[in-house]
């Protein structure tokens, strides 16, 4: 049987480290004007964008929009996004939202009026 030899730090040390976050194909928008999404309401995400027990968002909450925007923003395709996303509340909202890094950096170099508010 083949023993197994632990590998240390620095057997790798000059080998560029590949994060998961760092290859997700997160997707953006078309512009913030195809946004056409409900700005008040209860918004019920897909199963594909929220599998969670619960996805009905309110939107007239913090909290609904937070759980809404954050998921369809990770998870969502374009056609999502252009479908459930709200500009005027996306913009409200963008610098309160808990986004990974490639998030907002991508939807704010394609957006600059996004980075302004934060």
């Amino acid at each position: 049987m083949p023993t197994l030899k632990p590998r240390h730090a620095s057997d790798h040390s000059n080998e560029p480290r590949v994060l998961i976050q760092d290859v997700i194909p997160y997707e953006v928008a078309g512009s913030l004007d195809a946004l056409r999404g409900p700005g008040e309401g209860v918004l019920t995400l897909p199963h594909h964008v929220y599998w969670g027990p619960q996805a009905d968002c309110d939107l007239g909450q913090p909290e609904g929009v937070f759980k809404a925007y954050q998921a369809i923003l990770r998870e969502g395709t374009r056609a999502d996004q252009e479908q459930l996303l709200n500009a005027g509340l996306l913009v409200k909202m963008w610098d309160e939202l808990m986004l990974p890094v490639r998030v907002r950096d991508l939807w704010e170099n394609k957006f600059p009026q996004l980075a302004q508010h934060s």
